[in-house]
Formats: C-alpha cells, sequence, structure tokens
C-alpha cells in the first residue's frame, strides 16, 4: 500500500510469522488490523468486507511525538535525555481528543474528536450491543460507557461504577453490568491495567484491582463530550484522561520491546501509574503528571517505591521516570528522569 505508514507491530508481526505458520491480529474495530496484515502478506483472499484503516497509532506512529527519548535506550542506560517536545499543553489536549484512528490522524478538520465520537456510536449500535448474539440495550450501554469514562484511570470497581448508574437514574444490576463491560473487553473497546506484584521489603498488602482504561483514550473523552477548551477548564479531569493517554502509548512501547506495563497500589498508598516489566525481568516505575509542582510529589512515589522493592530478588530499577506533557526532557539531580510524552519512542 503505497500510502501505508508503518508501525511498531509490523516487526512484531515479522518475528511471529518466522516462527509460527498462522498468526491471528486481534483488536478494535477501525485499527486498520486487515492493512497490518496486507502490508505483510504476499497475497491476500478476503473472507470478509476489509478493514480499509492504514494503522492505529499513538503519538511516536502518528508523527506527533519526536521520538528522539527512546524506552529500549532507557532500559540499556544509554542515549540523551535532553530534549525539547515539539508539543505544548494545548496541542496534546487536542490529540488525546482525537485519539489515534487512522482516518483521524490523516484528516483536515476542526473537529478533532468527531472520528471518536462516531466510533462510540458505531459501537453502541453494533458491535459490543451484539456480541454472542446476544442484544444489549443501546441506552444502558452507552449509559455504562460513560459511566466507565468518569473512571478512567482509577480503580473503581464495578459495584462503584453501577452505583455510577443508579445516581444518574440508570440502574443496572451487577450480574448485567458485568456482562456489558466483559463485551466491551472482548471488543477491544476496554483494555483495563492489571496490577504489579513484586517482591517486597515488608510485608506490605499490594492491591490487585485493576485501573480503568479504554483502548482509545479518545473514547472516554468522546463519552463525556469533552472538548479540549473543555478539558484545560477541568484540570483534574485532564490529568486522568492524559494519564490514560500515557498508558496507551507506554503499552506499545513496551510491547514492542517484549515487555508488559502494570500499576502498582498497596494498602499503604504508595503508587505508580505504570510499572514496565521486560521479559528478562528489568523493571521500571513511572509517574505520570501534567507537570509543575506535582514532578517533585511523583519523584517521592517513585523514590519511596524503589525503596519498598526487595531489590535483592527483583533487581534495582532500571530508571524511575515521570512522565509529563511538558516540553522539557532532563535528569534531575537525585537521578530521576522527567520525560514529555511527546518526546517518547520505543
Amino acid at each position: 500500500m503505497a500510502d501505508y505508514i508503518p508501525r511498531f507491530v509490523d516487526q512484531q508481526l515479522r518475528r511471529s510469522l518466522e516462527t509460527s505458520g498462522a498468526v491471528l491480529i486481534a483488536g478494535p474495530k477501525w485499527c486498520g488490523k486487515t492493512s497490518t496484515a496486507r502490508e505483510a502478506a504476499a497475497s491476500v483472499v478476503y473472507l470478509q468486507d476489509p478493514d480499509t484503516s492504514s494503522s492505529y497509532r499513538q503519538l511516536a506512529e502518528a508523527g506527533d511525538s519526536s521520538g528522539e527519548i527512546s524506552l529500549r535506550a532507557l532500559f540499556d542506560g544509554e542515549g540523551d535525555v535532553a530534549a525539547i517536545a515539539p508539543l505544548d499543553v494545548e496541542r496534546i489536549v487536542e490529540l488525546l481528543c482525537r485519539g489515534g484512528w487512522p482516518q483521524a490522524v490523516t484528516a483536515a478538520t476542526a473537529d478533532v474528536g468527531r472520528r471518536a465520537r462516531t466510533y462510540v456510536e458505531g459501537l453502541i449500535g453494533s458491535d459490543a450491543a451484539r456480541m454472542d448474539g446476544v442484544n444489549r440495550n443501546a441506552t444502558r450501554m452507552r449509559a455504562l460507557m460513560r459511566a466507565y469514562a468518569r473512571r478512567v484511570s482509577t480503580e473503581a470497581a464495578q459495584t462503584t461504577i453501577a452505583a455510577d448508574l443508579a445516581v444518574n437514574d440508570e440502574a443496572m444490576s451487577p450480574n448485567t453490568v458485568s456482562d456489558y463491560l466483559d463485551a466491551l473487553t472482548r471488543a477491544y473497546v476496554i483494555e483495563d491495567l492489571a496490577a504489579w506484584n513484586p517482591a517486597l521489603r515488608s510485608k506490605t498488602a499490594v492491591r490487585t484491582s485493576p485501573t480503568r482504561h479504554f483502548s482509545d483514550p479518545s473514547i472516554g473523552v468522546a463519552l463525556m463530550r469533552a472538548t479540549p477548551a473543555a478539558l484545560l477548564k477541568d484540570m483534574e479531569t485532564f490529568g486522568l484522561q492524559f494519564e490514560s493517554l500515557c498508558v496507551h502509548d507506554l503499552r506499545v512501547y513496551a510491547e514492542y520491546n517484549d515487555g508488559e506495563v502494570f500499576h502498582y497500589r498497596d494498602k499503604t498508598g504508595l503508587e505508580a501509574d505504570a510499572v514496565i516489566v521486560l521479559a528478562d525481568g528489568r523493571w521500571a516505575p513511572i509517574e505520570v503528571k501534567l507537570g509543575g509542582s506535582q514532578i517533585d510529589e511523583a519523584v517521592r512515589h517513585l523514590s519511596a517505591l524503589r525503596d519498598r522493592v526487595d531489590t535483592q530478588r527483583m533487581g534495582e530499577p532500571s530508571f524511575l521516570a515521570v512522565l509529563t506533557a511538558g516540553r522539557t526532557a532532563y535528569r534531575r539531580d537525585d537521578g530521576v528522569l522527567v520525560v514529555p510524552l511527546a518526546c517518547l519512542t520505543a
């Protein structure tokens, strides 16, 4: 395809094809599964209507990140962390609303959230609502997804989400909430972040609840009908949605490097928004902050987590980092890295 823009998963697909006779590519609707498969294939036979998307991207693949700071280089202790991000916070919030939908990435439109809203309505009207031959109520599905959007980047239990629905006169039984969320998970709309359970120096109890995330953070923004201007006036909501954007991109970069992303929280309230663990056991905790005075607080959390982990068994962290919406990347005097999301790549 002449208009295909390469993505990180291309190399992973080639590696898989070297050792397997067939590869199943799974993901949310409109994410470019067919286009990616077609790019790797010598010939193509369509068994159903093709997915016409060209790719599904995070900031680096969409060309919105400078890519000056590589996750692999950070783990290897290489590379310079001095960089200036090409995006300011106003542009980042626009990209958050736009999402990584292929047609949204290439479209020239002032309505940056249109593609995500179209996706949500199509999903509610067809895919998740009729999965497994079960007709699910579209009004309830929309209400549940909106309640879920308000809990993005939190550890909200299903009972909490159900309580939110009851407050808004959209009561659903726990079993119905569970069924609808399961349908959304199987449709790759929801991708919760599992908890990390490392060996600790003490017997501190680690929380096991996942944090809530959509497969593309623009879905949650679209469900709340939030605009860039509205998010910039509500920094708490913007902060939670920005965290989801960071988790989304970190997952792509980590998977490219044979790694996984988790979150950490224990009974004392100590937390890390993301912990990347590579296949060889190396790990690195990351806090997500919009910037400013929040960075010092994030550094305290990261340092406390490093001291709490049993490094005799887990090894020392490869690095500690605060991922921000700011412009400047640098290494602090205490060794903690401050990295703008718009500078990062795999």
